[in-house]
């Protein structure tokens, strides 16, 4: 018999299974608003996704529920990481829930944006089975605080 399965129709606003997830937060001295627009611009997005020394080429960014994130990272050794992710459910400046489509990890990220002058970021990545989330939680937890360091630059150069 498989592994047991998290329920994927599942209200990703109430905690899950630990053992299916990762969970990174930081909080910013910025609105909502602003965190949130660091995301919604795929020109800014692109600056600040990914572990520190990775860059991006996107392909497809198509901001809406159903709509498809294409792109690649780059990392600093020169290997390409082809993402692909569809967009599933958008809330401007509260949450943002896709799925990551690639099979070298599938996951379901909700990202939440709560607060009113400074923001606390959470995202919630949600895997198929427990042995792929800690297949991925080895690498993940400390490349998402690299890519909060690398949002929290780019948020502090955006602003005025």
């Amino acid at each position: 018999m498989g592994e047991a399965r998290p329920d994927d129709e599942a209200d990703l606003r109430r905690p899950a299974d630990p053992e299916f997830q990762i969970v990174s937060s930081r909080t910013f001295p910025y609105s909502p608003a602003q965190v949130f627009a660091a995301f919604t611009d795929p020109e800014r997005l692109k600056t600040w996704w990914g572990p520190a020394g990775f860059t991006n080429t996107f392909h497809e960014f198509d901001f809406h529920p159903g709509g498809m994130w294409k792109f690649i990272m780059h990392g600093p050794d020169g290997t390409n990481y082809v993402n692909e992710s569809q967009f599933l459910e958008i809330v401007d400046n509260e949450r943002i829930v896709f799925d990551h489509l690639r099979t070298m990890h599938r996951f379901r990220m909700a990202m939440t944006f709560a607060g009113r002058e400074e923001t606390t970021l959470t995202w919630r990545q949600r895997f198929e089975t427990v042995a792929e989330c800690e297949k991925v939680k080895a690498f993940a937890g400390p490349a998402n605080e690299q890519n909060f360091d690398r949002l929290a630059a780019e948020l502090a150069t955006a602003s005025p």
